[in-house]
């Protein structure tokens, strides 16, 4: 039983894989087929000749008193096939292994960043197969947007959350309902993102509905907002197709939390707004009458959209509040009042 040496150390060469380390493992699986024998000597070991590729089981001789005296060579009849298929199943693990940590550390470099794939149908219909080339990506119901259609064949965009080594093979997560995953995207169509001109301060997104950015400039003569919008609206309206129609609110950012909560309020146009409470940044804001949904927005979407980007805990008034007036209570007839009265009383 022997291993071709040559092709071994070629193979360690083209992986970048440490020859010992393959060799020692080799040498381990072996030794635990041979142990697996009913002629198994105990505490056998397998070693392979790093010149010839030939590998011999080695195993202790013992004395009268238990103490190892020698050291003898066993070779069971028909276990050089065993050893060789061992060997070759072992050698297959370590190249699978090996190719398995490439892709791990491959795509790692990817997580937190947007990639594209090809998506594929999978055996588990709630999941959302993307092929990425080398590995099939993952994106897991709760990272899917409920409003989009994942079609066979259909290109997309993803946000890389988490690569790791499974029992299967590497598992790469991703995500179409990241928050960063629209922050990378405008970082891909804006260069002055990407050269750190303009700063995405802050977003808060609710998938497949609205996103709200917050943006500020670090250079004189640079409009933040304009940057991410683009000639005729050119970089938003990219975003928001990749984002299938999602709509898209960029405001400016302030450093003065009254302000950043207006601008964060848009498309609302706030009359004013004041902070109440420091301490827990509760901000009351007052806008016009016929601006009061707006700024609330369907089912609160906008002010709670606000409310999470600034972190601030939002108060919205009216500039012109109407006065309740109370449903009059009804008036019962004089007739139907002396019947009341007249009502016998029975007593039980």
């Amino acid at each position: 039983m022997n291993v071709d040496i040559k092709a071994l150390i070629a193979l360690t060469v083209e992986r970048e894989m440490p020859l010992e380390k393959l060799i020692n493992a080799i040498e381990n699986g072996v030794a635990a087929a041979y142990a697996e024998l009913p002629e198994a000597h105990p505490g056998g070991r397998a070693v392979l000749n790093r010149q010839t590729g030939e590998i011999f089981i080695y195993y202790p001789v013992l004395g009268p008193d238990g103490d190892r005296i020698d050291t003898a060579i066993d070779s069971p009849e028909g276990f050089s096939r065993i050893a060789t298929s061992t060997a070759r199943k072992v050698i297959k693990e370590k190249m699978r292994e090996a190719k398995d940590a490439d892709i791990v550390g491959e795509f790692t470099a990817s997580v937190g960043d947007v990639i594209s794939g090809v998506i594929q149908q999978g055996r588990d219909p709630k999941i959302v197969y993307v092929h990425l080339g080398r590995v099939e990506g993952k994106i897991p119901p709760n990272e899917q947007v409920p409003t989009e259609t994942y079609v066979h064949g259909q290109r997309i965009k993803c946000f890389v959350v988490e690569v790791k080594q499974g029992l299967k093979g590497p598992e790469v997560t991703l995500s179409r309902t990241h928050p960063a995953l629209v922050k990378t995207l405008f970082a891909l169509e804006v260069p002055e993102v990407k050269e750190r001109i303009v700063e995405i301060v802050g977003i808060a997104r609710e998938a497949g509905h609205r996103s709200k950015i917050s943006v500020r400039t670090h250079r004189a003569g640079v409009s933040p907002k304009g940057a991410l919008i683009g000639p005729m609206g050119a970089r938003a309206r990219a975003v928001m197709d990749e984002l299938n129609g999602e709509k898209i609110d960029i405001v400016d950012y302030s450093d003065d939390i009254a302000t950043y909560v207006a601008n964060a309020l848009a498309p609302a146009k706030v009359t004013s707004a004041e902070v109440v409470d420091a301490e827990t940044r509760s901000i009351k804001v007052v806008v016009p009458d016929y601006q009061l949904s707006l700024a609330i927005g369907k089912d609160g979407q906008n002010a709670r959209l606000a409310a999470r980007l600034t972190g601030a805990r939002i108060d919205i008034h009216p500039d012109n509040p109407v006065e309740r007036i109370e449903k009059p209570k009804p008036v019962l007839p004089v007739s139907e009042l002396d019947e009341a009265e007249t009502d016998p009383i029975e007593i039980a």
